[in-house]
């Protein structure tokens, strides 16, 4: 039996470890995150009006700070697939999803968009997770207004408990950059 059996050993990473200051700005940044969210909806099929309906004023998407959808990916930073997605739009989404600005988050809305629903043939992505990452799934054939909400809080929740950095920690190689200087003036 080795030591490390009996007695726990804790390690803590350079890495990870976080001042007071900046678990501060971490948390306050996390809070700023999850309540602005910029949706861009990626809208194919019958789901799309269940996406309407959160929308209205019954449910109103807008009390999590997701009430204005973008149509340019470059301003929007949650990617909302909702329904069907054939392989013919998969190249699509994906360049979407890659103009995205960072950091990004995927929502898989409806069965369609999470495992290809009753569409089993040639034709059809069997779920969007085998060309992007999905951060939440909403399940449902459509889902209901109630489940998108959850699934939003859900998102919120992870966006939230994110760490965030504040700077870089590695130091630059003063080496490295009088080499590098050197070479750009041609010495």
């Amino acid at each position: 039996m080795a030591d490390a059996d009996i007695a726990p050993v804790l390690t803590t990473r350079r890495d990870e470890a976080m001042g007071f200051f900046q678990r501060m700005v971490s948390k306050g940044l996390g809070w700023a995150r999850k309540y602005s969210l910029f949706t861009y909806p990626y809208a194919t099929a019958c789901c799309g009006m269940e996406y309407m309906s959160v929308a209205a004023s019954r449910h109103d998407i807008a009390r999590f700070g997701a009430e204005f959808p973008r149509f340019s990916p470059r301003q929007a930073d949650l990617l909302m697939v909702v329904g069907t997605i054939n392989l013919k739009q998969a190249p699509i989404l994906k360049r979407v999803y890659e103009q995205m600005t960072e950091p990004k988050w995927v929502v898989s809305f409806g069965v369609c968009a999470s495992s290809g629903g009753f569409y089993d043939n040639y034709a059809v992505l069997q779920g969007i997770d085998r060309i992007l990452p999905v951060d939440v799934y909403i399940p449902g054939c459509p889902p209901r207004p109630e489940q998108v909400l959850d699934g939003l809080m859900l998102l919120q929740d992870k966006i939230g408990n994110q760490v965030h950095r504040i700077a870089d920690r590695e130091q630059p190689n003063p080496t490295a950059a009088r080499h590098d200087l050197l070479m750009t003036m041609g010495k």
